[in-house]
């Protein structure tokens, strides 16, 4: 089952941006999927490869955010402090998210963040910061500059 379909996903004007998150929707369908498959049968194995998933994703993410942030300081994108902001909340979040999965094994606490929390925010998260951002190093504009 996928929580988001790639037509779901908000295209931006740097394709580099758009094939990095659809990646990121492949991740977490199939974490989402693990987090189905544990809750059904709560089996050491399956909760491993669920953990083993997240951790995947956490680290893609970071790889993510990190390449976005490395070309907005290169061209100089004068929101990138908001932008960087969004994106130390996002990782808090989730790295907050699954200490308490494996702290408390509470898959209900997971998949209400995977099925409600992040999706808002990622299509969020696009539409606004990495839509703006896109458009910038396209085209070295940004709606937040003086000019």
């Amino acid at each position: 089952m996928s929580l988001l379909k790639k037509e779901q996903l908000p295209q931006v004007t740097m394709e580099f941006m758009n094939e990095v998150h659809e990646k990121d929707l492949k991740i977490i369908n199939e974490l989402y999927d693990l987090v189905l498959f544990y809750e059904k049968e709560k089996l050491e194995e399956n909760r491993e490869a669920l953990e083993k998933k997240y951790q995947e994703w956490f680290e893609h993410t970071i790889k993510h955010f990190k390449g976005e942030e490395d070309k907005m300081l290169e061209l100089k994108f004068p929101p990138y402090p908001m932008h960087k902001g969004e994106h130390e909340n996002a990782l808090h979040r989730m790295d907050e998210i699954f200490r308490s999965f494996k702290e408390t094994q509470d898959i209900d606490f997971l998949k209400n963040y995977l099925s409600k929390e992040l999706p808002s925010w990622l299509l969020n998260h696009i539409q606004t910061m990495d839509a703006v951002t896109a458009q910038f190093f396209k085209t070295g504009m940004s709606p937040c500059s003086v000019n």
